[in-house]
C-alpha cells in the first residue's frame, strides 16, 4: 500500500489518481481519523469525480510514503510517524523551495530519502474540492546513497496513476529549476494578490527581475548548480508566468487562505545560502520580508 502523509491538495490529487485500495492517507496525531477522506475531484476535462480514500490504520502494509506536506511542516510531520514504518521504507518529497528535502536526508540518513519534482497544478478551492489546475509532469530522484535501488521501482509504481512520471539522476539540480520558477513568480504573486500573468506588466516585478535572476544565478554557479545566466533564467520564469496566466500560484493561495506560506523555503533559502556564500541578496531578502509582513502567519 502507498500512504500519503499529507491530504492536502497535491496529496489528495495523488490519492485520487492512484488505483483504489492500493492507496491511504496516514492520520495526524490527534485528529479524527472516523471515516474516510471524501472529496470531489475535477478533472482536467471538466469532469468531476467523487472520491474516496481511507486513512491507514495500523497493520496496513505499507510499501512506499509520499510526503505531500507544506515544507515547513515536513519534518515534524515525518518524525510523529517515522517509528511506525520499517527502516527500509522509501519516502519521496513533495515539498516546494529547498531546505526541507536536505533536512529530512540529514535527518534520517540510514533511510531511502528521495525527491519529487513535479508540475501538476492542483489547487483546492474549498475544504471538499480539489481542481486538477493544469497537467505536467514529476521526476524523481535520490537524496541519499540508500535510495539510490528505489528510484526505478518507485517510478513504476507511481506510473499506476496515469500521471507523468520520469526517473532523475540530477534531482537537486531538478529541484533548483523549480526553485527558479518559484522565487521569480510566487512572492510577486503574492505580494499584489494577482494572477500569475498579471505580474509581468507590474513595476515591482519590471524593477526588481533582473536583480533578482543575477542574485540567483551567482548562487547557482557558487554551489555547484547548471544555468545559463541571468537572462535565460528571466526567459524561463517568464515563459511560466505566460503559459499559467491564469493561475494563482500556491504562495497566493496560502495568503488569500490565511495560511502560512513556503517563502522561507523559496527566497528565504536563498537569502540563507547567500549569507553562507556571502554573496548578496537584497532582492529574494526585500520578497522575503514583503511576503512575511502580508502574511498572517
Amino acid at each position: 500500500m502507498i500512504a500519503i502523509l499529507g491530504a492536502g491538495s497535491l496529496g489528495r490529487l495523488w490519492a485520487a489518481s492512484l488505483p483504489a485500495g492500493d492507496v491511504a492517507f496516514v492520520p495526524r496525531p490527534g485528529a479524527s481519523s472516523e471515516g474516510p477522506v471524501a472529496f470531489r475531484l475535477q478533472q482536467l476535462d471538466g469532469s468531476v469525480s467523487d472520491i474516496s480514500v481511507p486513512w491507514l490504520v495500523p497493520g496496513d502494509p505499507v510499501d512506499l510514503l509520499l510526503v505531500t506536506t507544506k515544507a515547513g511542516d515536513t519534518l515534524k510531520a515525518i518524525s510523529d510517524f517515522i517509528d511506525l514504518f520499517p527502516d527500509n521504507l522509501p519516502l519521496v518529497l513533495f515539498q516546494n523551495g529547498l531546505g526541507s528535502q536536505q533536512a529530512v536526508a540529514e535527518h534520517w540518513p540510514d533511510r531511502p530519502v528521495l525527491a519529487a519534482s513535479t508540475t501538476e497544478g492542483a489547487n483546492r478551492p474549498d475544504v471538499d474540492r480539489v481542481i486538477h489546475a493544469g497537467s505536467g509532469q514529476t521526476w524523481i530522484g535520490a537524496l541519499n546513497e540508500e535510495a539510490g535501488h528505489h528510484v526505478s521501482p518507485t517510478v513504476k509504481r507511481l506510473a499506476a496513476s496515469g500521471l507523468t512520471i520520469h526517473p532523475e539522476r540530477d534531482i537537486l539540480n531538478r529541484l533548483w529549476q523549480k526553485l527558479v520558477i518559484n522565487a521569480g513568480i510566487n512572492p510577486f504573486t503574492a505580494i499584489l494578490n494577482c494572477a500569475n500573468g498579471e505580474i509581468l506588466s507590474s513595476e515591482l516585478y519590471q524593477q526588481n527581475i533582473d536583480s533578482l535572476c543575477n542574485e540567483i544565478a551567482r548562487l547557482m554557479t557558487a554551489n555547484g548548480q547548471r544555468n545559463e545566466g541571468a537572462e535565460t533564467l528571466r526567459q524561463q520564469i517568464e515563459t511560466v508566468a505566460c503559459n499559467t496566466a491564469r493561475n494563482t500560484s500556491s504562495m497566493r493561495s496560502d495568503m488569500l487562505a490565511g495560511r502560512k506560506t513556503e517563502i522561507d523555503f523559496i527566497n528565504g533559502y536563498l537569502v540563507r545560502l547567500g549569507n553562507t556564500l556571502e554573496i548578496p541578496t537584497p532582492v529574494n531578502q526585500m520578497l522575503t520580508e514583503q511576503v512575511k509582513l502580508l502574511s498572517p502567519n
